[in-house]
Protein backbone atom coordinates (compact mmCIF):
# COMPACT_ATOMS: atom_id res chain seq x y z
CA UNK A 1 0.00 0.00 0.00
CA UNK A 2 1.35 3.29 -0.77
CA UNK A 3 2.27 5.90 2.16
CA UNK A 4 -0.62 8.66 2.83
CA UNK A 5 1.29 11.80 2.42
CA UNK A 6 -0.02 15.02 4.32
CA UNK A 7 -0.76 17.76 2.60
CA UNK A 8 0.21 21.41 3.85
CA UNK A 9 -2.23 24.29 4.27
CA UNK A 10 -2.39 26.46 1.18
CA UNK A 11 -3.49 30.28 0.98
CA UNK A 12 -6.70 30.46 -0.79
CA UNK A 13 -6.20 29.86 -4.83
CA UNK A 14 -8.09 32.84 -5.47
CA UNK A 15 -5.83 35.16 -3.74
CA UNK A 16 -2.34 33.98 -4.88
CA UNK A 17 -0.76 35.47 -7.75
CA UNK A 18 -1.18 34.01 -11.28
CA UNK A 19 2.61 32.80 -11.75
CA UNK A 20 1.94 30.98 -7.90
CA UNK A 21 -0.99 29.34 -9.21
CA UNK A 22 0.17 28.56 -12.25
CA UNK A 23 3.39 26.93 -10.48
CA UNK A 24 1.66 25.51 -8.45
CA UNK A 25 -0.64 23.86 -10.89
CA UNK A 26 2.44 22.66 -13.36
CA UNK A 27 3.34 20.60 -9.53
CA UNK A 28 0.30 19.06 -9.43
CA UNK A 29 0.13 18.19 -12.97
CA UNK A 30 3.63 16.10 -12.40
CA UNK A 31 2.54 14.34 -9.19
CA UNK A 32 -0.64 13.71 -10.54
CA UNK A 33 1.25 11.60 -13.44
CA UNK A 34 3.83 10.08 -11.71
CA UNK A 35 1.32 7.97 -10.51
CA UNK A 36 2.70 7.10 -6.98
CA UNK A 37 0.11 8.46 -4.67
CA UNK A 38 -3.21 6.77 -2.59
CA UNK A 39 -6.22 7.40 -4.56
CA UNK A 40 -7.53 9.83 -1.45
CA UNK A 41 -4.04 11.87 -2.42
CA UNK A 42 -4.83 11.87 -6.08
CA UNK A 43 -8.45 13.20 -5.54
CA UNK A 44 -7.34 15.94 -3.24
CA UNK A 45 -4.54 17.02 -5.53
CA UNK A 46 -7.13 16.90 -8.72
CA UNK A 47 -9.22 18.66 -6.57
CA UNK A 48 -6.57 21.36 -5.81
CA UNK A 49 -5.58 21.39 -9.46
CA UNK A 50 -9.69 21.90 -10.69
CA UNK A 51 -9.13 25.18 -8.62
CA UNK A 52 -5.64 26.32 -9.34
CA UNK A 53 -6.69 25.94 -13.24
CA UNK A 54 -10.12 28.01 -12.37
CA UNK A 55 -8.18 30.66 -10.76
CA UNK A 56 -5.83 30.90 -13.71
CA UNK A 57 -8.32 30.90 -16.12
CA UNK A 58 -10.56 33.88 -14.06
CA UNK A 59 -7.09 35.76 -13.61
CA UNK A 60 -6.02 35.55 -17.57
CA UNK A 61 -9.73 36.70 -18.44
CA UNK A 62 -9.24 39.66 -15.88
CA UNK A 63 -6.24 40.80 -17.64
CA UNK A 64 -7.69 40.41 -21.41
CA UNK A 65 -10.79 42.81 -19.61
CA UNK A 66 -7.79 45.13 -18.60
CA UNK A 67 -6.12 45.26 -22.17
CA UNK A 68 -7.23 48.04 -24.24
CA UNK A 69 -5.76 48.53 -27.60
CA UNK A 70 -5.71 52.46 -29.12
CA UNK A 71 -7.03 52.65 -32.37
CA UNK A 72 -6.80 55.41 -34.90
CA UNK A 73 -10.32 56.57 -35.63
CA UNK A 74 -10.64 57.92 -39.28
CA UNK A 75 -10.31 61.24 -38.42
CA UNK A 76 -6.57 60.95 -36.69
CA UNK A 77 -7.79 60.77 -33.31
CA UNK A 78 -7.06 58.38 -31.12
CA UNK A 79 -9.73 56.00 -29.36
CA UNK A 80 -10.12 53.15 -26.69
CA UNK A 81 -10.75 49.78 -28.31
CA UNK A 82 -11.45 46.49 -26.11
CA UNK A 83 -8.78 44.04 -26.82
CA UNK A 84 -9.14 41.27 -29.44
CA UNK A 85 -7.36 38.19 -30.11
CA UNK A 86 -6.87 37.35 -33.75
CA UNK A 87 -7.69 33.06 -33.65
CA UNK A 88 -6.67 32.80 -37.28
CA UNK A 89 -10.48 31.71 -38.25
CA UNK A 90 -12.54 33.70 -40.78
Amino acid sequence: MKKRTRHPAKPEAAQMPFEEALSRLEKTVEKLEAGDLTLEDSLKLYEDGVQLSKTCSEKLEAAERRIEVLERARNGTLKQAPFAFDTGEE
